[in-house]
Formats: C-alpha cells, sequence, structure tokens
C-alpha cells in the first residue's frame, strides 16, 4: 500500500509541472495582462510600463516562469486585485464554505444513487428501474441553476421550510473555529447552530447534487447488470450461497468500481463547479468569489483556484487509487 501511494504521488509531478506551464502561458496571452486589471482599462502606458517593471513582467519568460513556479511551492498566490488580500487568506476563509457544501451533496448522491441503482438492476424491466432510468435523464438533463431557483423559489419562498439565503440565519452567534460551521457547532456545543448551519445547506446540496446523483444511479445499475451476467455469481448462486453474500461479496464488491471512479471525478467537479448554485443561495463560498473574480478579472485569484482545484483533483485521484486497492486487492500489484 506505502509503495502505491509513493508511486502515484510521483506520477503526479509532471502532471502538476505540465499544469503550471499551460497556466503560465495562459496568463501572458490574456488581453490586457495583469496592468490592465489592476489600474483599470483607461491606465496609460506609462503606468502600465510601471506595474509590468514592478512585477517582472518586462523580464524573459524564461525568469517569469521560474518566478512563478517558485511563487507557487512557496504557496505565494498574490493578492487580490478585488479586496487587497492575500489571495490564500481568501482560499481559507472561503473554500470551507464550498467544501461542506459539496461533501454532502455528494454524500446525498451516494447514499441515494448507489442502492437506487443496484435496485433497478436487480428489478429490470420493472417500474422502479423505469423510474431511476427516467429520473436521472431528468437530472441530467435539467441546469443545476434551473434546479436551484426551483428548489428555491418553493420550499423557500412559497413554503418556507427552509432559509432562502446564507449559511447561518443572521441573529445567530457562532463561533467560528475551522470555518466548516456545522462541525463548528458540534466542536463548540453550539447544536442550534450545527443545525442551523445544516438547514442553510440541505436546498443548495440538493440541487448541487443533482447531477452527480443521476450519474451515480446509471453508473450504478449499469456495472450491477455487467456483472450479474458474470460466470462466477451463477456460478455462486448455484452452489447454494446466502444471497446477501452474493449481493454483497460478489455482485456489488465488483460492481463499485467504476462507480468510485465516477464519484471520484464528480467530487472534484462538485468543489470546482458550485459558482451557479452558491450565486443562486447568496452562499459565501469559493464559487460565488470566482464569479466576481471573473467579472473583475482578477488574475492572482483565477490563478489560485485553478491551481486549487488542480491539487484537489490529484487528490482525490490518490484517494480514488486507494479505494481501488481496498476494493479489489489485485489492483495493488500494478
Amino acid at each position: 500500500m506505502l509503495r502505491l501511494v509513493v508511486r502515484r504521488l510521483l506520477q503526479l509531478i509532471p502532471t502538476l509541472l505540465g499544469l503550471s506551464v499551460l497556466l503560465f502561458l495562459w496568463l501572458n496571452r490574456l488581453p490586457g495582462g495583469p496592468a490592465s486589471a489592476i489600474l483599470g482599462e483607461r491606465a496609460t502606458e506609462a503606468e502600465v510600463a510601471r506595474i509590468n517593471r514592478a512585477l517582472g513582467l518586462d523580464q524573459p519568460v524564461y525568469v517569469q516562469y521560474w518566478r512563478f513556479l517558485k511563487r507557487i511551492f512557496e504557496l505565494d498566490l498574490g493578492t487580490s486585485t478585488q479586496t487587497g488580500q492575500p489571495v490564500w487568506d481568501e482560499f481559507a476563509t472561503r473554500f470551507p464554505a464550498t467544501v461542506e457544501l459539496s461533501i454532502v451533496a455528494i454524500v446525498i448522491a451516494i447514499v441515494v444513487g448507489i442502492p437506487m441503482g443496484y435496485l433497478a438492476a436487480k428489478r429490470r424491466g420493472g417500474w422502479l428501474d423505469v423510474g431511476a432510468v427516467s429520473g436521472s435523464l431528468i437530472g441530467i438533463c435539467i441546469p443545476v441553476f434551473f434546479l436551484a431557483l426551483i428548489l428555491k423559489g418553493i420550499f423557500a419562498v412559497q413554503l418556507q421550510m427552509f432559509p432562502s439565503y446564507g449559511r447561518l440565519d443572521t441573529g445567530m452567534d457562532a463561533t467560528d473555529i475551522t470555518g466548516f460551521a456545522v462541525l463548528d457547532g458540534l466542536l463548540t456545543g453550539e447544536l442550534d447552530a450545527s443545525l442551523d448551519a445544516m438547514h442553510h445547506l440541505i436546498l443548495p446540496a440538493i440541487a448541487l447534487s443533482s447531477i452527480p446523483l443521476a450519474v451515480i444511479v446509471r453508473m450504478t445499475r449499469a456495472s450491477v447488470l455487467e456483472v450479474l451476467g458474470e460466470d462466477y455469481v451463477r456460478t455462486a448462486e448455484s452452489k447454494g450461497l446466502d444471497k446477501r453474500v452474493v449481493r454483497g461479496r460478489h455482485v456489488l464488491r465488483n460492481a463499485l468500481l467504476p462507480v468510485v471512479t465516477a464519484v471520484g471525478l464528480l467530487t472534484g467537479s462538485l468543489l470546482s463547479g458550485a459558482v451557479l448554485t452558491e450565486s443562486v443561495f447568496s452562499f459565501n463560498g469559493i464559487g460565488n468569489f470566482i464569479r466576481t473574480s471573473i467579472d473583475a478579472r482578477d488574475y492572482p485569484v483565477l490563478v489560485g483556484f485553478i491551481l486549487f482545484i488542480a491539487m484537489v483533483y490529484v487528490l482525490i485521484n490518490l484517494l480514488v487509487d486507494l479505494a481501488y486497492s481496498l476494493i479489489d486487492p489485485r489492483v495493488r500489484v500494478h
């Protein structure tokens, strides 16, 4: 297991270096450049030249890239042109909200999607199978922001069952330790704050989980149907093994391999794709901040976000490989 982890980590180094090259080239080809983003579109040529000298943009490309790479290794992502604060501090403040939202969304997708996909495969052609396939198709087709608006309009505005914006009620006095509102409430014993934070998470998490849920249902159903037709499953059933043993050890365990891959990729996409959901519910996460950064051409924030999401995908892929080795020990030798 340790060799597998080390080997995967070493394989990630060229991936991240390649990403840094592409990101650096993208930055150097942006119209206006950082100087225009800092000074505005009406900046004079003299002012732009002064900022370029201050940022080292007048130096050779290889020198700029080396400085860019060095700053990345030093975790120096620069300063946001919107807020004037270090990008890392902005991420540390806002990213826990997005992580919390994404975790709840992917948990909903897994807890509902895997059993539904499994039952649909076991009852192939029945009403449950038809309903699961149709529902998953609708979940993939409906845009996330449209579903978020529907949920907000019905359950928050009309029925007033859930709050329509924010992470906590305005009058809620909660202690902030980790940035994770639900966890902070549990750590400090402020259960009201924890429950209130979870109450605010339900609608945006359901909206955000719609596409992952649909994908997991379809992946699980297809994978289970494939495994059910394998010889070792029919052999186990013909030997009279308990159905629970056949379903758990032979069917579901082998069917989970492609599902684990899908969950890993979907989790990464949730962290990077919560922009619209957070905007609809005024959720103070990284997605909403990125939306305003795009409008303001806040390049340091965009660069930091791309690098951060790349690291998230890298770590998730590592976790997927580890999950593979736990589900199927044969993976460890490859």
